[in-house]
């Protein structure tokens, strides 16, 4: 696994390296097999794991043993997929959320970021300065894991107007910074800001879905979402958004109509 992780140089293999070894780490590859596996799902789930977080630790696990011990024998009993995760901010929850944050400038800024680009917490707390191109009024989003290219969006007019207010404030060359320090996480502060907002089940990466629903609900291509969230096959973005589009599903429910 350990070698599963520097060549895929993922974060969130990491997190799941954490999370699989207390339970597999006395184990050889040739002894995983789908008893152990819906043990480890009970305990995970116990634990207060989501299936799709124990989805996505198995899954690094079972690709770093066919990468690294192809001929183990190692059988594996996955979990389902969860559905899609709906939940999204209406435009009134936004900005109760950004008034929210309104004492917390790092936080603050981080929100209206995270909207105007669709991009994940990552990306936006390692943004610098030099990403931000004011003349040409757009964002790059910079490299990825494995120098994965992330996309350059355009900027609105309400993320420009916070950025060129932050600009003459900074202390640091990153654009979410806090005392003069890169900022490593927003959890906690976003957590805050989002009870006192009043929010339920509001997460960071929330908004990052929120800027996708309504591009849907706008009617703009999926292509163009797929896009704007760095997404390498449009048929995720289609499994995912197109249900909010206006013309989902109509012409099928035309089918229907009776006089």
């Amino acid at each position: 696994m350990q070698a599963y992780i520097q060549d895929k140089g993922s974060e969130r293999a990491r997190y799941s390296l954490i999370a699989l070894k207390p339970f597999w780490g006395a184990l050889r590859p040739d002894q995983i097999c789908p008893e152990l596996c819906r043990d480890y799902i009970a305990q995970r789930r116990s634990a207060g794991a989501g299936d799709g977080t124990i989805l996505r630790e198995m899954t690094d696990m079972r690709s770093s043993v066919r990468r690294y011990a192809s001929n183990a024998g190692a059988t594996f009993d996955m979990p389902s997929s969860p559905p899609p995760k709906d939940r999204h901010l209406t435009r009134d929850e936004y900005r109760s959320l950004r008034e929210a944050a309104q004492s917390i400038p790092h936080l603050y800024l981080f929100i209206e970021l995270a909207l105007a680009t669709g991009a994940r917490s990552s990306a936006l707390l390692g943004l610098t300065w030099g990403q931000i191109d004011f003349d040409r009024n757009r964002i790059d989003l910079g490299i990825g894991a494995k120098g994965k290219g992330r996309a350059i969006v355009p900027m609105t007019k309400t993320v420009r107007r916070a950025l060129v207010a932050q600009q003459p404030r900074a202390e640091t060359v990153f654009v979410v910074e806090y005392a003069g320090r890169q900022v490593g996480s927003v959890k906690k502060a976003f957590r805050s800001a989002a009870d006192r907002a009043g929010l339920k089940g509001v997460t960071p990466h929330v908004l990052r879905h929120t800027a996708a629903v309504w591009m849907a609900e706008a009617g703009r291509p999926m292509s163009e979402i797929a896009q704007y969230l760095g997404h390498t096959s449009e048929k995720v973005t289609f499994r995912v958004y197109a249900r909010y589009t206006p013309e989902y599903l109509a012409e099928a429910a035309s089918a229907l109509e009776i006089d």
